[in-house]
């Protein structure tokens, strides 16, 4: 006599696959009605956290859609303008998060327009890029409300590592002239300019002699003289060259 196999417990023959488990269901918790919606929109997406925006503004047009390009695959760039009043009417179309100003600007100077900009809008974070490295430039660059100091020789990732410490509260500084702006702090700031050593100065940047100021501001030329040797005294200042730059890098007069 052959031997058969029993059949099995829950009745399905003996060979046979035998029934498919039942699926397990889902255990009741917090997050089960969020993840049940989630899985029902297989399309949906995460909306990505708007981008910084940011207006930039150089005198040097080119400069200006050169950055702008620059810093457009991570940012969204507002506005890339040539003027101190463009930038500010750009800000106040475009209620930006951070402006990158060039200090030396025809008709506003960069200093100014930071000035007025953080005036204006408080919430914006201000960069001021510069060609002038002397320490006085950014002690006056913190003073408008800037929270950073940059050269225009910097390369590209420093302008975004400036960009990172703004946005994240801090300041930033050239590394380059880091050490002299460090020591400038530490040292009583320059004696403001009168109105007359203003005047002054801005007939000395522009190439005039003390004979010649002298005549324009009709007081004496030893009195000329006089006032551009305390302009220099008061500011540190040991050249023309120098005198020329400051006037230049704080709207005293333009390019």
């Amino acid at each position: 006599m052959t031997d058969t196999i029993p059949d099995r417990v829950d009745g399905t023959e003996a060979g046979s696959p035998g029934p498919l488990p039942e699926p397990i269901a889902p255990q009741a918790g917090p997050h089960a009605e969020i993840l049940a919606q989630v899985s029902a929109q297989p399309d949906a997406q995460v909306r990505p956290a708007p981008r910084l925006r940011i207006v930039i503004a150089d005198d040097h047009l080119l400069m200006a859609q050169g950055l702008a390009k620059i810093l457009a695959e991570h940012f969204e760039v507002a506005a890339a303008v040539n003027s101190g009043r463009d930038l500010l009417a750009a800000a106040a179309q475009h209620a930006p998060d951070l402006a990158l100003i060039d200090v030396s600007m025809p008709e506003m100077s960069g200093m100014e327009a930071a000035r007025r900009l953080r005036r204006s809008f408080p919430q914006c974070k201000v960069i001021l890029i510069s060609m002038y490295g002397q320490a006085e430039f950014v002690r006056e660059a913190f003073s408008v409300g800037a929270s950073a100091y940059l050269l225009k020789s910097s390369a590209s990732v420093e302008l975004r590592e400036a960009i990172h410490e703004v946005t994240n509260g801090n300041v930033y500084v050239s590394p380059s002239i880091a050490k002299d702006v460090l020591a400038s702090l530490l040292t009583p700031p320059p004696a403001a300019l009168s109105p007359r050593e203003r005047e002054v100065l801005a007939l000395v940047a522009e190439g005039h002699s003390a004979k010649e100021i002298a005549g324009r501001l009709r007081i004496a030329v030893k009195t000329a003289q006089f006032h551009r040797t305390n302009i220099m005294t008061k500011l540190g200042i040991h050249s023309t060259a120098e005198l020329t730059k400051y006037a230049l890098g704080h709207g005293i007069v333009s390019c």
